[in-house]
């Protein structure tokens, strides 16, 4: 059993996915900070409001000055502000990674095209292996190519 193990560990595909997790987490820091420290403040700045992290629904009727305040308080609130940064989070990723691997497809050679395995007869139109030197449909005698 730990033979087999070691020769599921090793191959391939769960080296690249244990590289694949590790630069994804690293990248998903790179990403909430280019969304939270560059993209949200002017965003915010054009509709008005400064930091969209902050923005929630209070549904006691308790008035409180911030999100933390409520928070703490352990009022209902929906804080819809931390929900819009995680969808233009998830956006800018998933843009991201549609790039990436845009530009990895294009580096990959294309597959050579196979050849055909049928040919059409040119007397009654019937599809026939390629390899037919007569038609199987109309027995008419197949043109050598």
């Amino acid at each position: 059993m730990l033979a087999e193990f070691k020769r599921f560990a090793l191959k391939g595909n769960v080296l690249d996915l244990a590289v694949g997790v590790v630069v994804g987490a690293a990248f998903n820091q790179i990403v909430t900070s280019l969304v939270n420290d560059v993209l949200m403040p002017p965003l915010g700045f054009i509709v008005g409001r400064v930091d969209f992290s902050n923005l929630y629904i209070n549904l006691s009727r308790t008035p409180y000055e911030s999100l933390a305040a409520a928070r703490e308080a352990g009022a209902p609130i929906i804080a819809y502000g931390q929900f819009l940064n995680t969808v233009i989070n998830f956006v800018i990723v998933a843009f991201a990674v549609f790039l990436l691997v845009r530009q990895v497809n294009r580096w990959r050679p294309t597959p050579p095209a196979e050849p055909p395995k049928t040919k059409e007869c040119p007397y009654c139109l019937s599809t026939v292996p390629i390899k037919a030197v007569r038609c199987a449909h109309c027995t008419a005698d197949l043109p050598k190519e």
